[in-house]
């Protein structure tokens, strides 16, 4: 249960029988009674509504870390690193051959880099969705530079970019480099290994996944449903 998705996986074996996502909404767990609608043999939650789960559905709980690293490890054989950026966090998990946890590091208490920093970002910008904001920016061709880390000025920044004329995809590839700037220096200060897999719903922004390739000279392995990772990596841990 996530900040701004909820992640629904049921597995037979190790086989996904059933895969869902919904926003998760003003009430998580109305969200989420909605997507148990079959009767299951253990129920295992993950994120920041995992203990709410816990106390509404009588499950278990497992924290974000393993589980990313668990539904990594699933669907990428031989994983070495986690990224995942979310609505409200970043995190980077570093695993060894056999996909156990070694060591991993957390954003600050801050919104830099993460999937509010692009929303925030993509709507200065007039986007009426995120999406069209990462496709734009791998428009850019450069030339302009956004130094805050920090939403609140990297936006005030860009919109006094706008009125200097400044070409909108340039502006966009400058906020995208920033948010790339945070998720690349995380995965250098822990010593990131290959493969290294993208999870979370950043993920799914082409740009920040060029440029963070580009920057670290390493292929970037993103699952085909990146939000749902993590909810995977719960069903895994349930597993017998």
């Amino acid at each position: 249960m996530g900040s701004r998705t909820i992640g629904f996986v049921v597995l037979s074996g190790d086989r996904i029988v059933v895969s869902k996502l919904e926003d998760t909404g003003f009430e998580p767990i109305k969200t989420a009674t909605g997507l148990l609608t079959g009767n299951y043999n253990d129920i295992v939650a993950t994120g920041y509504g995992r203990h709410a789960a816990a106390a509404n559905f009588d499950s278990r709980v497992v924290t974000e870390i393993k589980a990313h690293a668990l539904g990594a490890a699933f669907l990428f054989n031989g994983a070495r690193t986690v990224l995942d950026i979310g609505g409200q966090d970043t995190k980077v998990i570093l695993m060894d051959e056999k996909a156990s946890v070694i060591d991993f590091q957390m954003n600050d208490k801050c919104s830099a880099g993460t999937g509010k920093f692009l929303e925030v970002m993509s709507e200065a910008m007039g986007h009426t969705h995120v999406s069209e904001f990462g496709k734009e920016a791998l428009m850019g061709s450069g030339g302009v530079k956004i130094s805050s880390m920090c939403t609140v000025f990297a936006e005030s920044e860009a919109v006094s970019l706008v009125h200097r004329g400044a070409k909108r995809e340039d502006i966009g590839l400058a906020l995208h480099s920033s948010a790339v700037d945070k998720a690349a220096g995380m995965l250098k200060r822990i010593g990131f290994k290959t493969p290294l897999v993208f999870t979370g719903g950043v993920a799914k922004n082409p740009c920040i996944v060029k440029l963070l390739s580009e920057r670290l000279g390493v292929e970037i392995f993103v699952p085909r449903e990146p939000q749902l990772v993590g909810a995977l990596g719960a069903a895994l841990s349930g597993s017998p």
